[in-house]
């Protein structure tokens, strides 16, 4: 036997348990009031009764209410009045709770007949036209409010059904945007690889062809990892250490690389390409324009607010006066996408170093997720 099909079995034993539970305990509770009901007026008017006797009777009616109400539910939820042709849908309930009022009669009848009236002497008809008589119209005031529950919980599961679907499509919006940007993203950074590699074929060809080749192993990283939106801290830093391991044979000792990591941030899920579009902003523009070129840091923390802090600071030549970094292809993709993966609470910050010496500091914050086990 098939254990996932016995599991699921069983899920759907304890499902459908569970509601009956519920569906048998609310009609036993409204059979309980009208006992109690019953048991206190009748006290009240001198006729006093048993409480058993009063708490058999209103189970034995209730009770007949929650089997006749199985079928009612069945038919609203079939011909719903919000449905088309709602005038004739209208009518076939009018029928239908005439129909279970005459049924419910008809049974309760039979149980007084057997359980409460033997030995009266009274005739089955006459027990039949008094219950006709005191309760046909309450019998079909409770076929409508059992058709208006199920109404009502038939237009809560759809309001549910139309929000869980707008959910999923809101889902699949975002993934769309997100691989939108990200196939904008991976041309920016092919292109500035190629114009590297094309500068660097007039100097040494043996070295511009090792560049081809580490681009091609990074490209493959790209192609295999692209469909993925967040990745660990750790997988995002592999990446980046074989995009280093490109700009360094371009640059050579003009560029270095210093890492300032927490241990327990490794595992911490990040967007896929985050830190590279930015070490690469760094470089471009930090440290390429310098002839000694510089140094960039990549620091990872948990934030006292709980988030995880990134930062890429390099000292190379900064940001001229009234210029903005959040211009570049590479950082407004950037942006777009931790608005698209955490709103708010995914913010991205240029700063000038605060002992006033040169350089930017890119500070990036994100909610901090553990991958999923």
């Amino acid at each position: 036997m098939d254990p996932t099909r016995t599991d699921a079995g069983r899920g759907l034993i304890r499902r459908y348990g569970r509601w009956a539970a519920i569906y048998v305990g609310l009609w036993t509770l409204i059979a309980l009031a009208f006992a109690g009901q019953h048991y206190l007026t009748s006290a009240k008017i001198g006729r006093p009764v048993a409480w058993t006797d009063s708490m058999i009777g209103a189970l034995a009616d209730w009770y007949a209410f929650a089997v006749l109400s199985l079928g009612a539910i069945r038919l609203a939820r079939r011909f719903n009045l919000a449905g088309p042709h709602w005038g004739l849908r209208l009518s076939l309930h009018l029928v239908a709770g005439m129909v279970f009022s005459l049924v419910w009669i008809l049974l309760r009848a039979g149980l007084a007949e057997v359980f409460l009236s033997s030995g009266s002497g009274r005739p089955f008809g006459e027990v039949l036209h008094n219950v006709v008589v005191a309760t046909f119209f309450f019998n079909v005031l409770v076929y409508w409010v059992v058709v208006t529950g199920a109404h009502a919980v038939a237009y809560a599961e759809s309001l549910q059904e139309r929000e869980r679907r707008l959910l999923e499509l809101e889902g699949r919006l975002t993934s769309a945007r997100l691989h939108a940007l990200q196939m904008q993203l991976n041309p920016h950074f092919l292109f500035n690889a190629l114009n590297g590699i094309a500068t660097l074929m007039y100097r040494d060809v043996d070295r511009a062809d090792a560049m081809l080749m580490k681009l091609a192993g990074l490209l493959r990283h790209v192609v295999d990892r692209g469909h993925e939106t967040r990745v660990s801290l750790r997988d995002e830093l592999g990446f980046l250490d074989r995009y280093l391991a490109l700009e360094q044979m371009r640059f050579g000792d003009r560029v270095q690389v210093r890492r300032e990591l927490e241990p327990g941030t490794l595992e911490a899920m990040v967007p896929n390409l985050l830190l590279q579009p930015l070490v690469e902003n760094a470089i471009q523009h930090g440290l390429e324009p310098l002839a000694d070129g510089g140094t960039v840091t990549l620091r990872s923390a948990r934030a006292t607010d709980g988030r995880l802090c990134l930062e890429v600071r390099d000292d190379g030549c900064g940001l001229p006066p009234g210029v903005s970094a959040e211009g570049g292809v590479g950082t407004a993709n950037v942006r777009l996408r931790l608005r698209q993966l955490y709103g708010a609470a995914g913010t991205i910050d240029f700063r000038a170093p605060p002992d006033g010496s040169r350089g930017l500091w890119v500070i990036v914050h994100l909610p901090w997720e553990k991958p999923a086990k």
